[in-house]
């Protein structure tokens, strides 16, 4: 999952993205309104946390900005005020959540996880899969029962794969949904991290290497890559044609 924190205090701002990336989500920065349009324009955010007053360009306008060109991210709007006036009005401005400052962390996290699953298709809290669990509201992982001890890249890499549902993520693909935007595409980061996950997951290996496509973690009866299905394959036609083709061929479209 990838959040964007917009507040003009650093302090704050970093408080917030440092504890989100301990548990694992990738997250970018922006301390004014200007350039919280100018991340969202570039790239693909499932939670905007939003301060609503912010130099440069107001949050309010951020917002409807975000509204006005359909940008498929989910706002959570940050704001000093807690009356009800002012929730009712950044709410009609089009933010999906607000809290009001002060918040604890937790009720924080718990919000962006909540948005964030409003952003894809709906799938439940606890992913499975060939023996994995992911809890993605405990941020805890298992398998066949055994709790797993992932760094934070690790789990949200695992997430991701498991989110897929059996479909080959590539490097781009990890690297849009789990790292950072100054994430270098030429690191070996996914690689590196990839090879501790299997090695953590143990025997016997679930993530499999498509190549020159990705990975995945397929499901039960899929069978390893390169292993042939089940299927029977049609026998060669070896009759000679004794007549010429004479139809045209048409798209049977």
């Amino acid at each position: 999952m990838r959040v964007l924190v917009v507040e003009d205090e650093e302090f704050l701002r970093e408080m917030i993205a440092d504890g989100l990336r301990r548990d694992a989500l990738a997250v970018d920065e922006a301390g004014d309104g200007l350039e919280a349009l100018r991340r969202l324009r570039l790239g693909e955010y499932d939670v905007l946390v939003l301060d609503r007053d912010l130099p440069g360009l107001h949050g309010d306008e951020v917002c409807r900005q975000v509204v006005r060109e359909r940008l498929l991210t989910r706002v959570l709007m940050l704001t000093a005020s807690g009356t009800v006036r002012d929730r009712v009005e950044g709410l009609g401005l089009g933010a999906d959540d607000y809290l009001t400052k002060p918040f604890a962390y937790d009720e924080l996290l718990a919000r962006v996880l909540a948005l964030g699953r409003r952003t894809r298709p709906a799938l439940p809290p606890v992913l499975e899969r060939c023996g994995i669990s992911v809890d993605t509201a405990r941020r805890s992982a298992s398998r066949d029962g055994h709790r797993l001890a992932l760094s934070r890249k690790e789990f949200a890499v695992l997430e991701a794969l498991l989110r897929a549902e059996g479909a080959v993520l590539g490097n781009d693909d990890l690297i849009e949904q789990v790292w950072e935007e100054d994430t270098s595409y030429s690191t070996n980061a996914v690689r590196v991290t990839l090879s501790k996950l299997r090695a953590k997951l143990g025997e016997p290996q679930v993530i499999e290497t498509v190549p020159g496509a990705g990975y995945r973690i397929a499901g039960p009866g899929a069978g390893p890559i390169g292993e042939p299905t089940s299927e029977p394959i049609a026998a060669p036609i070896t009759a000679p044609i004794t007549a010429p083709i004479t139809a045209p061929i048409t798209d049977p479209r």
